[in-house]
């Protein structure tokens, strides 16, 4: 081998070497930003012991769903009006697959109990996948901005039982736009604003999993030690990139913006043992319930026992309620239009 062809050996050594130095340092910032991947495995784990539960299932609720209240943050408050009740808070992914177990055996009770006056139910859905790998991040954020979409037309509860009963394989792409759309009209969703918010809710979604945060990430790498990381929030992270140049005004407006903010707020939201650590996570009067309240019984029993409580949002102004904002598509036209 002559001294041209060894350089050129060495020169490929290195070079790979190189590449797996940064692979490895990908993962491990992965791993550090992720204080969702640690919330992930306490997930799984949690979940396993709501899918392998085996109490009798709740009676099928088939009466007419108490009051569905939009939540200035994006939530939903299920009530009678004027109850005076326990306050029960639910916290979901809908691409969580505990969830999905936590929604097969407890939907109808909550259903049933806000119905009839005896809890006041706050649905408030997060992404704690927005940090995984794409399909799982994606999946997450489109379907949890339609349901926040769904929300601006009353249809929010019945949206959210149509995302479970059809959540995709962990892994596996799911909830496309057609679907999302699809599912509002079987739940009586007929302005075409919901399409056209899902089709634009879509898009910001992909972009946020596809190039924002794989900037983010290559300029984290860059600028940011391992032990600097692992003390941050996507919040934060998100905050220091805007000061590296890495611009996110594209989230703006847009219920997939806002899901992220609700669920950096559901993580400082509380404190010591009712620490906010993954979905699903249900609060009674702000108190974090154990696995007692994965099963019907279990549920109903804790919130007999439960004072009344007080839900700590503002509902939505009845004229923000009725008239849907702008969809990012639009606000986006509107910019371009101004700047012409």
């Amino acid at each position: 081998m002559g001294k041209a062809a060894r350089r050129e050996a060495r020169e490929r050594l290195r070079q790979e070497r190189i590449r797996q130095q940064q692979r490895a340092k990908r993962n491990r910032l992965l791993a550090a930003i992720g204080a969702a991947a640690a919330v992930i495995a306490l997930v799984v784990g949690g979940g396993y012991l709501v899918m392998n539960w085996e109490g009798e299932p709740a009676a099928a609720f088939d009466g007419d769903l108490a009051a569905q209240t939009l939540q200035q943050d994006g939530s939903v408050v299920m009530a009678q009006e004027g109850a005076s009740a326990p306050v029960v808070e639910v916290y979901v992914d809908f691409q969580c697959p505990a969830c999905q177990k936590f929604e097969e055996a407890n939907a109808d009770t909550l259903k049933q109990l806000a119905a009839e006056g005896e809890a006041i139910v706050h649905l408030r859905p997060v992404s704690i996948f927005a940090q995984k790998q794409d399909p799982v991040s994606t999946n997450s954020l489109r379907a949890g901005a339609a349901a926040r979409a769904a929300a601006d037309h009353g249809r929010f509860v019945e949206y959210n039982d149509k995302l479970f009963a059809n959540q995709p394989v962990e892994g596996r792409p799911g909830f496309s736009p057609e679907d999302l759309k699809k599912w509002g009209e079987e739940v009586g969703i007929t302005d075409p604003a919901f399409a056209e918010r899902v089709d634009a809710e879509s898009g910001v979604a992909e972009q946020f999993t596809g190039t924002y945060y794989t900037a983010l990430i290559a300029k984290a790498q860059q600028g940011l030690s391992d032990e600097e990381l692992s003390t941050m929030t996507l919040s934060d992270l998100r905050e220091w990139g805007r000061d590296q140049g890495v611009d996110d005004s594209f989230l703006d407006g847009t219920y997939v913006g806002e899901l992220l903010d609700t669920t950096a707020a559901a993580y400082g939201r509380y404190e010591g043992d009712n620490r906010f650590g993954g979905t699903p996570s249900v609060y009674i009067n702000g108190e974090l319930q154990g696995n007692n309240v994965y099963d019907a019984s279990g549920l109903t029993e804790a919130v007999e026992s439960a004072q009344a409580g007080e839900v700590d949002t503002e509902p939505l102004s009845t004229d923000d309620a009725a008239t849907p904002g702008p969809s990012p598509s639009e606000s986006s036209s509107a910019k371009d239009t101004s700047e012409e």
